[in-house]
C-alpha cells in the first residue's frame, strides 16, 4: 500500500501529552507522503495548537460532540483512498498500522484485534459483545469494540449517517460492514496501557451504550436474529404453562393465550422488520 493514498484520522480530545509525539511516530512508521488529520473535539488545552505546529492537518469542532462525531468529520473531509482510524492517547501503536494495510486489496476493512485473555471485568464485558455480535452476524468477532482499524473511504462513508457520535462507532461500523456483505478481516495488535491521562470510557455507563446500539444495528440490518429468540421465548413459555395447567387443573387458560398471541406477534413483527431492513439495504447499496 503507498502511504501516499493514505488518510491517518486521528480523533482527539485533550490530548496535549500525548498527540506530538504520536504523529512523530506515525511519520516514523509510514513516512511523510500519508496525509495526518486530526479531529479536535474542542479541546479545552493545546491539542489543536500542538496537532498543527507538528504538520497534520487539522479540523475543530465548535463544542464537544463526541468521539464518534470527530470519527464522522474525519471520514467527510477524507479525501484519499484508505483511512485509518486510531486513537490518540497510544493504545494504538503506529508501528502497528503496516498490519492493517498489508491486505487492503482483498479486503474492505481491516481490524485490530487486542487480546481479552486477561481475567479483568473490562475483558469479560468485551468478550460478551464480541459473543452477541457474532450471533447477529454469523460470523467470528475477535475485537468489536476497538477504533483501530484500516477501512477503505468510498465503502466507510456509505455508513456515517448510522455512526452514533459516542465511543461505540467502532460496533455500528463493524455489523455495517458484516451485514451488508462487506469483507473484513482481524488481525491482532498490541495495546498497551494509555500513557497520559485517564480512560474517557465508563464501563457501566458505555456498556450498556454499547449492548444498545449493538441490538439497534442488528435489528436495522437482521431483525430476525433478534425477534425470533423473542419470540421462542414467549412460545416456549406459553407451551410450558399450558402443560401445568393441563396435568394439574385439566384446562387451557388466558395466560397461556396470551403467551401463544405475544409468540406470534412478535413474530411477525420480525418478519415485517425484516422486509423493510432489505430494502434499506438497497438504498444504501444506490
Amino acid at each position: 500500500m503507498e502511504t501516499n493514498s493514505l488518510e491517518i484520522i486521528i480523533p482527539a480530545y485533550n490530548e496535549e501529552a500525548a498527540i506530538a509525539g504520536l504523529i512523530r511516530d506515525i511519520r516514523k512508521a509510514l513516512g511523510d507522503n500519508c496525509r495526518i488529520t486530526v479531529v479536535d473535539d474542542a479541546s479545552q488545552d493545546k491539542t489543536a495548537e500542538i496537532a498543527r505546529a507538528n504538520g497534520a492537518g487539522l479540523i475543530q469542532h465548535p463544542y464537544r460532540m463526541g468521539n464518534g462525531a470527530s470519527i464522522k468529520t474525519g471520514l467527510r473531509n477524507a479525501r484519499e483512498d484508505i483511512v485509518v482510524l486510531m486513537d490518540a492517547d497510544y493504545q494504538h501503536l503506529p508501528q502497528d498500522i503496516p498490519l492493517l494495510l498489508n491486505q487492503m486489496d482483498k479486503f474492505d476493512m481491516i481490524i485490530g484485534a487486542r487480546d481479552f485473555s486477561k481475567l479483568t471485568l473490562r475483558n469479560f464485558a468485551n468478550r460478551i459483545y464480541n459473543g452477541f455480535a457474532g450471533y447477529v452476524t454469523l460470523f467470528k468477532i475477535q475485537d468489536l469494540t476497538c477504533g483501530f482499524r484500516a477501512i477503505k473511504r468510498k465503502e466507510a462513508q456509505k455508513f456515517i449517517y448510522l455512526l452514533p457520535n459516542s465511543f461505540s462507532y467502532p460496533s455500528t461500523l463493524t455489523l455495517a460492514f458484516l451485514k451488508t456483505g462487506r469483507a473484513i478481516k482481524y488481525v491482532t495488535i498490541n495495546s498497551p496501557a494509555r500513557k497520559h491521562g485517564k480512560s474517557k470510557i465508563n464501563l457501566l455507563k458505555d456498556g450498556v451504550k454499547f449492548f444498545l446500539i449493538i441490538t439497534r444495528v442488528a435489528t436495522f440490518f437482521s431483525p430476525l436474529r433478534v425477534f425470533l429468540p423473542v419470540s421462542l421465548f414467549f412460545f416456549a413459555g406459553g407451551v410450558l404453562y399450558y402443560l401445568y395447567t393441563f396435568f394439574a387443573f385439566h384446562r387451557f387458560t388466558n395466560m397461556s393465550a396470551l403467551l401463544f398471541t405475544a409468540s406470534l406477534l412478535i413474530f411477525m413483527l420480525g418478519l415485517i422488520s425484516e422486509q423493510i431492513s432489505q430494502l434499506r439495504m438497497d438504498r444504501t447499496e444506490t
